[in-house]
């Protein structure tokens, strides 16, 4: 299994904190936002390879960062050749553009790189391996009218399969959101162009989930713990004081 993290958008949600720093290697509690998603993979010892997907405006940034990061991964990072938010590639165009840059015929494990949270990816792992069929992570935001609305809701059955994904919907079926954090088995690589090619959203991983859970199974794995997800000023500032608490409580 090789890991992709996406860190090809532009934050600029977050401006002027991401004008000239991409947002996973914003600061949170002294460390990186992707060091902390490195952290995370690192107990997945099978996992011995990561692909960060970034764009031509803040390559640059990132292999400076490579060079001066420590890790038992071997870390590459791509260059999707996009210069603006208006022209990037988007998630699932990241995640195929990274297939076929490397090469990749492998499982993958894709996580966002504005993905913050506390929980082991173990238990998803253990899903993954012993179902052989793509597992989705999920948080249950408690919720559904308040605030799932503003991610993409999923709705699973009683043995854990997906059977409906709804992006921001104005009335969400569940308090079940994507949190960016996908085990997808090889068979279901493939079917990246696929998707692009009938018209999804290649913005919104979820698109690629949602398609998927229309032709075959894929799975959903429940975390529970905390987790951000970086897209305001007010989310980095509550993520960085919870973390740098936590940091000095330990």
């Amino acid at each position: 299994m090789k890991s992709i993290v996406l860190a090809a958008g532009y934050g600029t949600r977050l401006y002027p904190l991401t004008k000239d720093r991409p947002k996973p290697l914003l600061p949170i509690a002294g460390k990186p936002i992707i060091e902390h998603i490195i952290a995370k993979l690192d107990p997945i010892t099978y996992i011995q390879e990561i692909f960060v997907v970034t764009n031509d405006r803040f390559y640059p940034h990132f292999r400076k960062w490579e060079d001066g990061f420590q890790s038992r991964f071997t870390i590459r990072v791509i260059n999707d050749g996009t210069r603006s938010n208006e022209d990037r590639l988007g998630a699932i165009g990241d995640i195929h553009f990274a297939v076929q840059f490397a090469g990749l015929d492998d499982d993958l494990l894709v996580i966002g790189g504005d993905n913050l949270f506390d929980f082991n990816l173990t238990g998803a792992a253990e899903e993954f391996l012993r179902r052989r069929r793509s597992v989705v992570g999920l948080f249950d935001m408690k919720d559904p009218g308040k605030v799932a609305r503003l991610y993409g809701v999923v709705s699973v059955d009683e043995n854990g399969r997906v059977t409906r994904l709804d992006e921001k919907p104005e009335h969400p079926r569940s308090a079940l959101i994507s949190t960016a954090i996908y085990f997808l088995c090889s068979e279901d690589v493939q079917e990246l162009k696929r998707c692009i090619e009938s018209g999804y959203n290649p913005d919104n991983a979820g698109d690629f989930i949602r398609y998927l859970s229309e032709k075959r199974e894929v799975f959903a794995h429940i975390f529970d713990g905390v987790w951000y997800d970086i897209g305001s000023q007010e989310q980095y500032t509550a993520a960085d004081e919870h973390y740098t608490t936590k940091e000095n409580h330990m």
